[in-house]
């Protein structure tokens, strides 16, 4: 499968920026009725039937707000609405194909998660996500691929909070699957690791010229939602809810849009190599 040259991020921003709108100023109520049809039109060239296909996962959703930010702001919202605004940006390039594990605001359990991109056969996965932690002065975005252990005690905090999302389950779904509510990490074929390592660092190289960093923002822990061992795997951090210029920031559509071009761009560049090392094979 072929893919398109880079072109300038910047370029393609500025030529659809203005018929993008994604979802203006909100009140928290409003962003379960978000539109798609504020967001750029695919390109006339439809992407080919073999093109490949990006999974978006943006977090939690339903009864599971998520991070609750500083003014009240639900990280779920956050994560839909960046995830959507991202979608749009993939689809108007023409290049991929691109689902979702949720284009509206009900709660998915982690495993099925995982599930949805095997079925429909990613050849990458992004989950979007906004943290909150006790240090209110805390901020910035950060990357994160699946490993045994975590790269650091905020990390492993956080991967706990992430993994317990299935607090939400009703008793029907606790017994499903239970291989896939436990870090498979033996599962992780070194193909698909090295595929995810090098999309969180295309990751960082475009969001470091967008946005706030945490220091290392290159980080890993035991993710479940990263647990596919075939599908290179990243969850996204994009900031703090606890933050409050964080928070502030996310709430902003030009801000959301920043970040979801930064991701673009790293994707373009995943691609790129991924299509290098299969010439080379």
């Amino acid at each position: 499968m072929g893919f398109h040259a880079l072109s300038s991020r910047r370029l393609m921003l500025g030529r659809i920026g203005a018929s993008i709108s994604v979802f203006g100023t909100f009140l928290a109520p409003a962003w379960g009725r978000q539109k798609s049809h504020n967001l750029p039109h695919p390109t006339s060239a439809r992407p080919p039937s073999n093109a490949p296909l990006v999974m978006l996962d943006p977090g939690h959703g339903g009864k599971d707000p998520g991070a609750i930010g500083v003014s009240g702001t639900y990280e779920k919202h956050i994560a839909l609405a960046t995830a959507l605004t991202l979608k749009g940006l993939l689809e108007h390039s023409g290049q991929y194909r691109v689902a979702m594990t949720r284009e509206q605001d009900r709660f998915i359990p982690l495993e099925q998660r995982v599930e949805i991109a095997r079925k429909h056969g990613a050849a990458l996965f992004v989950s979007m996500h906004a943290d909150a932690i006790k240090d209110h002065a805390v901020r910035g975005a950060s990357v994160y691929t699946l490993s045994t252990g975590a790269s650091d005690a905020q990390t492993a905090e956080l991967a706990s909070r992430e993994n317990s999302a299935d607090r939400f389950l009703g008793p029907t779904y606790k017994n499903l699957s239970p291989e896939v509510a436990q870090v498979l990490v033996s599962l992780v074929q070194r193909e698909t690791k090295v595929g995810s390592l090098r999309m969180a660092r295309d990751v960082v190289v475009s969001l470091q010229q967008e946005v706030p960093l945490l220091p290392n923002p290159d980080r890993h822990a035991g993710f479940v939602v990263l647990t596919s061992s075939e599908i290179p795997s990243v969850l996204v951090e994009m900031g703090f809810m606890s933050n409050r210029q964080d928070e502030s920031f996310l709430r902003q559509p030009a801000h959301r849009l920043r970040v979801a071009g930064a991701l673009h761009q790293a994707v373009d560049a995943w691609f790129v190599a991924a299509h290098a090392t299969a010439m080379q094979g």
